[in-house]
């Protein structure tokens, strides 16, 4: 076998990070101090995070590309996601990289998301660079976090190369790194320079033909589809002839019509590219994520990406309603139906499954938060339709229903440890370990079913006064475990089309939550309020107070009603149950019954009582 070479003027490296922990903070720094802006230039903070909801929810949904020079030496650098949902993201990302760094957070340590990552990162046999961040925070407790690190790198199963990591301890804020904690920095070189020597530089056979990996995909107006992604050998020119392999040795032909690199987040025109590079090829329309890009006389394809299953979905269905086609700007399924399609072309971890109903369509992901941000997407480039409840995918195996298992990690003062510990043992879950280190809260790891997880979110907040710390992780699939309650409430619906009323919504509020103000538009069968009681109410929130010629004390006193905190799209998507749906237009989020006429639904339940 051919002696592999070395390009030791690249180097590749994914950033991970659970979500707050400073990653893009640390990426703002290392631009500053590599030379990509000029002195006195302004800039903006967080600028891998160019989407608005990355920016609006501070954490990074899609994995990007950026690069740095540092002593002659172009370090691309992949933001990766640090969220489990966004796992089609991070396996994509790490198919491009040679090396890591993992940050993780001098006082909350690694959290389940880091466990994620670090775990793609290992498999994919990368070289780990530990940097402990924020170790000027009060409560920072380096050493502690550190022997959290070694213990998560040995239950990873790391290899003894693996655990001898190079370890530097960072403020990123202040741009500042340094080998020891003793040491005082006023930068990053010490972070710099350890990349460069402990990150290989992306290796390649000498003389093999071209071959590179489409990792991500993008669109020009004027240049069309771009693929994006490593070059693993060979190199390529402009107007090269090549060919793309697809998943089945489908082979399209293709002319490179243009080359880029990055330089810092700018795309740079190029004539000639080499292995290692990561690159922006333009001239090709039928590519997807996962293709092999290479040389027409020697096409051979590289193992795909491959990314784990999905294990929830949701129904995308028209809106019906009768305030349907009011607000959005495309509301035919047809168009629905084409953006789905689309976002699997560019989502490795999205799925579409087709359903027995012509105007619904089954989107499969990751999680219920991966698929929250579709819809938000969506919602914002004007489409308008109903989803269900989120449904976890179950399969069997020796004819046993297994279902999705998360690892959860709960963060909370001790004095709510009782009404948890309580509140998720009837969600079915059981308690694997407890850690209290006398400082007044307490860390618990639960391991529970999926589908009881959703909507607790909301619920574990209230129970822990706003003070709970929760993550999840998805753990595998295990034995089903039984039935449980989605949700131990019913809704207010309303009967009739019309508009609230103050008196009508003061006389309802002792029935439970109201989610309509006065002056509020509904229509039969929309979800107003959240009931006491686990049964349905049907309500008239239109109802006016009846005029008399009769004066009394106190009779004629201002309504005074209680505030109502809108619903999020995650939120509603959370709360409803699995006869309910959540109606989305670019200007509103409401919440409905799937058979909106009350008449139909009572008929309905009278059937289901005979058939008991």
């Amino acid at each position: 076998m051919q002696n592999k070479l070395i390009n030791n003027s690249l180097r590749n490296i994914a950033i991970i990070a659970h979500v707050d922990h400073g990653k893009t903070t640390l990426v703002d720094a290392m631009f500053q101090q590599s030379g990509v802006f000029r002195a006195g230039q302004e800039m903006d903070d967080r600028l891998m995070d160019t989407l608005d909801l990355e920016r609006e929810r501070g954490i990074t949904i899609a994995a990007k590309n950026c690069s740095v020079v540092w002593q002659g030496v172009r370090i691309n650098i992949i933001d990766t996601p640090g969220h489990a949902d966004f796992g089609g993201e991070v396996e994509r990302a790490l198919s491009m990289a040679d090396g890591a760094i993992l940050l993780v957070d001098a006082s909350e340590g690694p959290l389940p998301q880091t466990r994620f990552v670090l775990k793609k990162a290992l498999e994919a046999g990368l070289k780990i660079v530990v940097v402990i961040n924020k170790i000027d925070r009060r409560d920072a407790r380096p050493e502690a976090v550190l022997d959290e690190i070694y213990d998560l790198l040995i239950d990873l199963d790391a290899t003894e190369d693996q655990l001898e990591f190079p370890l530097l301890y960072a403020v990123g804020r202040d741009g500042v790194s340094a080998k020891s904690l003793d040491e005082d920095s006023e930068n990053l070189n010490d972070l710099f320079e350890t990349i460069l020597e402990a990150v290989p530089g992306p290796s390649h056979n000498p003389g093999a033909p071209f071959q590179m990996l489409v990792s991500d995909l993008g669109y020009s107006d004027y240049l069309g589809r771009l693929a994006v992604g490593k070059i693993f050998n060979g190199t390529a020119r402009s107007n090269d002839s090549l060919v793309c392999l697809g998943e089945n040795g489908h082979s399209v032909p293709l002319k490179v019509s243009k080359l880029q690199v990055y330089k810092g987040m700018q795309l740079k025109d190029v004539d000639v590219v080499q292995a290692g590079d990561i690159v922006v090829l333009a001239g090709i329309d039928d590519v997807k994520i996962g293709d092999t890009i290479c040389n027409q006389l020697a096409p051979l394809a590289l193992p795909r990406i491959c990314v784990d299953e999905p294990t929830v979905s949701i129904k995308f269905l028209f809106n019906n309603s009768p305030f349907g086609g009011k607000e959005g700007k495309y509301i035919q399924f047809s168009r629905i139906r084409e953006r789905l399609v689309k976002e699997t072309l560019v989502n490795v971890a999205i799925e579409l499954a087709e359903t027995e109903e012509r105007d619904s369509i089954l989107v499969n992901g990751r999680g219920e938060f991966q698929l929250a941000i579709l819809i938000e997407t969506m919602r914002r480039e004007g489409y308008e339709f109903c989803v269900g409840r989120p449904q976890v995918i179950f399969r069997y195996e020796n004819r046993e229903k297994q279902e999705p298992m998360e690892r959860l990690m709960v963060d909370c003062k001790e004095q709510f440890m009782g009404v948890v510990t309580e509140k998720l043992s009837l969600r079915k879950g059981k308690m694997t370990n407890l850690i209290n280190n006398g400082k007044g809260r307490v860390r618990i790891e639960f391991s529970v079913p999926a589908r009881t997880l959703i909507g607790y979110r909301d619920e574990f907040l209230t129970d822990t006064r706003g003070t709970g710390i929760m993550h999840s992780l998805f753990d595998g699939y295990g034995s089903f475990r039984g039935e449980c309650p989605s949700r131990f409430t019913g809704s207010i619906v309303a009967d009739r089309t019309g508009k609230a009323v103050a008196y009508a919504l003061y006389n309802l509020e002792p029935r439970g939550r109201l989610f309509a103000v006065p002056g509020d538009p509904f229509y039969e069968g929309m979800i107003v309020g959240e009931h006491n009681r686990s049964q349905d109410i049907d309500v008239n929130p239109s109802k006016e107070k009846k005029l008399t010629n009769i004066r009394a004390s106190g009779k004629d006193d201002a309504v005074i009603l209680s505030p109502v905190k809108a619903m999020t799209l995650e939120q509603a998507i959370s709360f409803i149950r699995e006869d309910e749906l959540v109606e989305v237009t670019p200007q509103s989020i409401r919440m409905r019954k799937a058979v909106l006429s009350a008449h139909k639904r009572h008929t309905m339940r009278g059937g289901k009582n005979k058939k008991k």
